[in-house]
């Protein structure tokens, strides 16, 4: 019991309930090992009682807490259980100064507060002061959804860029009048070959990869003289050929490939050409922008170029940003790939703001949907620069459930809550600043980790994991703050088993959710589809994820026959054709009775279609429709539970019969243009709903 006491002081488990009316103990084990790992020695029985001693003495001295939270709309006013008598004085993030307990005007933001009790007690803290939500959509809209690697132009170097993605919503928002176009992460991936591909797996977060640089829109590349444009030639010319090699050969992307090329050609350039006046005072800006952030990134880069991206077997002084930091300054050839690093990450932030542009001019009502991975690669940049914040030999994870009976480790070390609460969330202030700074909303994976992650200790099983809990209310008041200052939407992707509350918590926060068709039944009755109208309005709806089979293998039942192919059904294979054959057939049959396909069944576009006017159908105030869908593409991006058996993150965009289509391609196909005409005309004919409150203006 008193490991129990102790473990929930700190938001660890002890116990988990898989499904409804079942509970689960935790190992004691477990729990030993994640208290430590938060800085909590409970190895022994006495250490379990000194430690709970120590807590009870630490709560009952403490005159505030790490973080306090409060909300704009609400009573603004100081923690009531202060002794009598204690001073207050909150020094707001704009250097204001309010003493005293007269809390009602103080204004948004990220304040200091200080407590000094009669008895000579002092403390300090972190008030975060949040709106009561993000804001909302103006009006309802359709948009696309696209993993950017895959959608490779004629002007592409092997994999899709953010060239393509200006193009894209240009395209999209004037021709097709989508209002959003939503794309996977584009954080910093971890450097060396090979990579991970996946792009829920990086090595930073915070700083976008200059793998998505369009080389040829470098204002510099095109002042390159003639000494040197014979050398950056023969690069274009091995640019083509990877380019050619995915288009034309049929041959998977190879990230690692185009990186090599892209960072030859950015060598060249930036030591060829020095930026003019203007925008050398624009880098300036940027790195006192990002300070200590992005030196540390950019150090990062430069010590894994040299010593590889494992950086706990780096010497000893290279092992932390603060000693690597000396090692930089008497290594000349250290400092100047820093500074290459930098130039890079400002490169990729201007072509970041330069297709954010593009989707305002081309009338988009949101704009581009940026990515928020739920973790970070152990051996990358973030995990090397904030070592303090993260949970040394953990990994986040989920635990069993019906579809997983041995959970899942993801191989991603989650933060320490308490060092979040010690550092008043500042990791977290400065990530989701970052990402807002280009973005027209902010998706969130796996937003019920805002809540709690599932830990899984280093060499164990995830069935042998626990919770631990976050301060959700220090989380989503940060993101709320970050989110209203950007003036961007946030969608929480809450698919999967999700604690009683959240759902709800973050529809009061005007967090949207993510709803997919296949997945939306009348759970507590009669399990069949779920009525249109009875549909949440606050979320995305859509047909599939990047995790989910295409709309078009979804139909056809290729999905079902791709798993067996892998080994990866649990049951007979004729067994699962026709339970998937049947449930595809109720949802045939509710299209067909709400006419919603009046070809009839048996014509794959015009099901599709059906799909999304069903969608439409729905009080959804944003719908997305998979890219690959628009072109009937049968192949899923990314097939959970294999790893070297299927090429997950690497499949170009392609037509049905597995031929790769460019970006050109997509812009003169027929079947896409049928499905977002329609999307456009059914999003039109829905009319402008009422914004709720604190919507962002037409």
């Amino acid at each position: 019991m008193t490991l129990a006491r102790l473990a929930a002081r700190h938001g660890v488990a002890t116990v988990h309930s898989p499904s409804e009316g079942v509970t689960v103990p935790v190992p004691d084990a477990t729990v030993v090992a994640v208290l430590a790992a938060l800085g909590v020695d409970a190895a022994t029985p006495e250490a379990v009682a000194a430690a709970l001693d120590a807590a009870e003495r630490a709560d009952r001295e403490r005159l505030l807490p790490q973080t306090l939270v409060l909300r704009h709309g609400e009573e603004l006013r100081p923690p009531e259980d202060l002794p009598s008598g204690t001073r207050l004085r909150v020094t707001t993030e704009d250097g204001g100064v309010v003493t005293g307990g007269d809390w009602s005007g103080l204004p948004l933001g990220v304040h200091t507060v200080e407590a000094q009790a009669p008895d000579g007690r002092t403390a300090t803290g972190t008030l975060i002061v949040s709106p009561a939500r993000v804001p909302g959509p103006g009006r309802r809209s359709y948009g696309l959804l696209v993993q950017l690697y895959s959608l490779l132009s004629t002007r592409s170097w092997g994999m899709g860029d953010l060239g393509d993605l200006r193009e894209l919503v240009g395209w999209a928002g004037r021709t097709h009048g989508a209002g959003f176009v939503q794309v996977n992460p584009l954080h910093a991936g971890v450097p060396g070959a090979p990579s991970d591909p996946s792009p829920y797996r990086p090595s930073s977060r915070r700083f976008p990869d200059p793998v998505h640089l369009r080389i040829e829109e470098i204002p510099e590349y095109a002042l390159v003289g003639p000494e040197r444009r014979e050398e950056l030639d023969r690069i274009l010319a091995e640019a083509a050929e990877l380019r050619e090699r995915v288009l034309g050969k049929g041959a998977l992307i190879d990230r690692d490939a185009v990186w090599e090329v892209k960072r030859r050609a950015l060598e060249l350039v930036l030591a060829a050409v020095e930026p003019g006046p203007g925008r050398r005072a624009d880098f300036h800006d940027f790195l006192a922008e990002r300070g200590r952030a992005l030196e540390d990134h950019a150090t990062y880069q430069a010590l894994a170029e040299r010593h590889g991206p494992r950086w706990r077997t780096w010497p000893e002084e290279l092992r932390t940003p603060r000693t690597a930091e000396t090692a930089v300054r008497a290594d000349p050839a250290l400092a100047a790939r820093v500074d290459f690093h930098c130039r890079l990450a400002w490169l990729t932030d201007r072509q970041l703001a330069d297709a954010a542009a593009a989707a305002r001019e081309a009338g988009m009502e949101v704009g581009i949907v940026h990515d928020l991975a739920v973790g970070v690669h152990p051996e990358g940049s973030d995990a090397w620069a904030q070592q303090e914040a993260f949970a040394a030999g953990m990994s986040v994870g989920a635990p069993p459930d019906a579809f997983n009976a041995r959970g899942q480790d993801w191989g991603l070390p989650p933060w320490r809550p308490d060092a979040l609460a010690a550092a008043g969330y500042a990791p977290y202030r400065g990530l989701l600043r970052e990402l807002l700074r280009h973005a027209g909303a902010l998706r969130i994976d796996h937003v019920m980790g805002l809540f709690r992650l599932w830990w899984v200790p280093e060499g164990r099983e995830p069935t042998e994991g626990t919770y631990v809990r976050y301060d959700a209310e220090a989380m989503l008041a940060v993101l709320v703050l970050e989110a209203h200052r950007a003036g961007a939407l946030v969608i929480g992707e809450d698919l999967g088993t999700v604690e009683p509350g959240v759902r709800e918590e973050l529809a009061r926060r005007g967090v949207f959710g993510t709803s997919v068709l296949w997945f939306e039944r009348d759970w507590e009755g009669t399990g069949r589809p779920l009525p249109a109208g009875e549909w949440r309005a606050e979320c995305v709806a859509t047909a599939t994820t990047h995790d989910l089979p295409s709309t078009a293998a979804r139909l056809s039942g290729e999905h079902v026959t791709l798993r067996h192919r892998l080994g990866l059904l649990s049951g007979d294979l004729e067994r699962e054709r026709a339970a998937d054959a049947a449930e595809t057939a109720e949802w045939l049959d509710v299209f067909e009775r709400k006419g919603l396909l009046p070809e009839g069944p048996g014509n794959e576009e015009a099901e599709i279609r059906a799909v999304h006017r069903f969608l439409l159908a729905t009080p959804a105030r944003m719908v997305g429709a998979w890219l690959p869908d628009a072109v009937g593409d049968r192949r899923p991006q990314n097939l959970p539970g294999t790893w070297d058996q299927y090429p997950n993150w690497r499949l170009p965009l392609a037509g049905p019969d597995g031929q790769p289509l460019t970006l050109e391609d997509l812009a003169a196909s027929p079947r896409a243009h049928a499905l977002l005409t329609g999307l456009k005309a059914g999003t039109e004919a829905s009319g402008a709903r009422t914004a709720p409150p604190g919507a962002r203006p037409v």
